[in-house]
């Protein structure tokens, strides 16, 4: 009887994790750069009823006959694959499409994020219009052929 109760609650405990997760995925659809959850569960305890036996002369081994006492959360995973492309009409407003994300700094520390809706402060900055944070990347040089050249090689900055 209390195995059946905790594997039930266990259960219940489990899909309201499930539902929190759906919940915040949902509530998040439309917010630039999001990244969805999905959430996985493995079974707690097992109980042997029945144990394994080994392989006779002429008859083959069994398994053991084992129950589980239930759930519980293994991980919330991060679903990291491309979302769509939307034109926004904002020059500001950049994308990536593949691996990779936006440096953003306060000054004394880089964030990363895929969210791209960027604006310019009073500086001429691009920046996070959120937080303020600045966008960072490579500086470009002007060669004597009149080409922009960016060295990938020297460290990111404002």
């Amino acid at each position: 009887m209390m195995r059946s109760m905790y594997s039930g609650i266990t259960g219940l405990k489990g899909f309201q994790i499930a539902m929190d997760v759906v919940g915040n995925n949902i509530a998040n659809v439309n917010t630039v750069g999001f990244k969805a959850s999905r959430v996985t569960f493995q079974t707690t305890l097992l109980q042997t009823l029945k144990a394994s036996k080994s392989p006779q002369e002429n008859l083959g081994g069994t398994n053991p006959i084992q129950i589980g006492l239930g759930t519980k959360l293994s991980s919330v995973d991060k679903i990291m694959s491309q979302g769509s492309f939307q034109n926004t009409g904002r020059k500001t407003d950049l994308a990536i499409q593949g691996d990779g994300f936006f440096i953003l700094s306060d000054g004394s520390a880089n964030y990363y994020t895929r969210a791209g809706n960027f604006a310019l402060d009073s500086a001429g900055y691009l920046v996070n219009p959120a937080t303020g944070f600045k966008l960072q990347g490579w500086s470009s040089k002007l060669t004597a052929s009149g080409k922009r050249v960016v060295d990938t090689n020297e460290p990111v900055g404002d």
